[in-house]
């Protein structure tokens, strides 16, 4: 298996994920992973709905993605790995599956947290969880499409550590 992109995206799968993402990275799968998803029926009828032609869906829970990724089940598929909140990536992780890059593309305001970018906005709690990401070397960056340039995201919390 090949793991194209990695993105941080709290709107899941969209437009912009479907038409601009997908097609650029000529990937053949989009595997969401967040539990709350793996678990609703509903969102992952949507979560189907709003994949692209030709792509195939797994919406899966950290668990489950550990385990089929382990098991070899996607070996020859390019996946374009989506994530809810950044605490995925790193349970992901911390259940042995390596992540070298992940692309943070959206995170809306919330209460308690701070805009860094249009499309970002980040708490004390997903600063602690991207430390831990950064620490155990993966690379951030953050954009809203494949033709922005990617920066490094830690540099956008520096100010904030």
């Amino acid at each position: 298996m090949a793991i194209i992109h990695v993105r941080i995206d709290e709107r899941l799968i969209h437009g912009q994920v479907a038409a601009v993402w997908s097609n650029s990275l000529g990937i053949t799968r989009i595997m969401v992973v967040n539990d709350e998803a793996a678990a609703d029926d509903l969102q992952k009828g949507i979560l189907k709905m709003a994949t692209p032609p030709g792509i195939k869906l797994s919406v899966l829970t950290i668990a489950s993605a550990a385990e089929r990724i382990k098991e070899g089940r996607y070996d020859g598929d390019r996946v374009f790995m989506i994530f809810k909140k950044p605490e995925d990536c790193l349970k992901l992780i911390e259940a042995g599956i390596k992540l070298s890059e992940i692309n943070v593309g959206n995170m809306a305001y919330k209460e308690g947290a701070k805009q860094i970018k249009k499309s970002v906005s980040v708490t004390k709690e997903d600063i602690e969880v991207f430390k831990k990401l950064d620490s155990l070397g993966v690379k951030m960056t953050a954009r809203m499409i494949p033709d922005e340039p990617a920066g490094n995201f830690m540099d956008l919390i520096k100010d904030m550590i």
